[in-house]
């Protein structure tokens, strides 16, 4: 059994603890790959602070590639810093044992909120996924492998337009539905761009089953500022970008051979406000921000949901318009 010293609040209690805005919001950040990257997270980070999310997620690299510094910053966000982090695991690549390990190495820093992932290969993330031989196969597995190391609480993924290894969307309702009852106390969707997407996730979620449709269900949101960025990113999740949204950011991207970064930023901040404002009136437990390590453009959507975010952004004028 791994225990922690001073166990962290859980996820759910922030969520209903009295937060600024509408509705709590949350930011995702991703593990850099030197000093200057690190640098600039940690400007991203202590901007954040001052805004005050209810918990901020950092990424974990496929198979291993960035574990040792994943690990070592969210200690240090748990540490340094007044924000609650998750850490995310993945059963890529990994036995039970380095599985175990992990929770304890997590667990030695005080944090106790772990998001359950079964990951994508290394690679190729719509490739062929191939469970360790001593690892587990699914991340209802994983949820339950962490419930039984000792106090920890559990998040997973959830997908509003259906897992890309599912063949239907029954079939990943009911995938969601056996995580949540593995001990899973609220799911992050992936990122998506059409909140009836959303919205039929949850109707579906809860008709499968009311209890666990009864836990929180937050939705991923990124800020588009580059078109080509979210384009591959769409890409290598499985999610696709409508047609009247991809038209509307290929106009402002214009015809000339690099896009207008400017034009296409302005547009991403309008129609990521778009969706949050129809998100809070569908009434969100909270809004899921991917940062990717900047803060200016989550920033300025939080600001358009009525977040005073004036006296936080000092910290992110040495950030670029991101």
């Amino acid at each position: 059994m791994i225990s922690s010293a001073t166990p962290a609040p859980t996820i759910v209690d922030r969520l209903s603890a009295p937060h600024h805005g509408p509705v709590p919001f949350s930011v995702e950040f991703f593990p850099p790959k030197d000093a200057e990257a690190e640098a600039r997270l940690w400007r991203a980070v202590r901007t954040f602070e001052r805004l005050g999310p209810a918990f901020v997620s950092m990424t974990y690299g496929a198979g291993g590639s960035t574990r040792d510094r994943t690990v070592r910053i969210t200690g240090e966000l748990a540490a340094q810093t007044t924000l609650l982090p998750v850490a995310h695991l993945t059963a890529v690549n990994h036995s039970v044992d380095e599985l175990r390990a992990l929770v304890g190495a997590y667990a030695d820093q005080g944090i106790t909120n772990l998001l359950a992932l079964r990951g994508d290969p290394p690679g190729n993330p719509l490739g062929e996924w191939i469970k360790h031989p001593d690892g587990v196969e699914y991340a209802e597995d994983l949820v339950r492998l962490i419930r039984e190391l000792g106090d920890f609480h559990v998040g997973v993924a959830s997908f509003p337009e259906g897992h890309h290894r599912a063949p239907d969307l029954e079939h990943d309702t009911r995938a969601l539905v056996n995580k949540l009852r593995a001990g899973a106390e609220y799911s992050i969707t992936q990122m998506f761009f059409d909140v009836e997407h959303y919205l039929r996730l949850r109707d579906r979620l809860v008709a499968a089953d009311p209890e666990q449709g009864a836990k929180p269900l937050i939705p991923g949101l990124m800020p588009i500022t580059s078109l080509a960025t979210v384009r591959r990113m769409a890409e290598l999740s499985g999610s696709v970008i409508p047609d009247d949204v991809q038209q509307r950011f290929a106009v402002a991207a214009g015809d000339g051979p690099q896009e207008n970064r400017e034009a296409v930023r302005a547009v991403g901040i309008d129609f990521a406000t778009e969706m949050a404002q129809r998100l809070v009136a569908e009434g969100v437990p909270c809004l899921h921000f991917c940062s990717l390590n900047f803060a200016k453009a989550t920033s300025e959507v939080l600001e358009r949901l009525g977040v005073d975010v004036r006296s936080a952004m000092p910290a992110a004028t040495a950030t670029p318009a991101s």
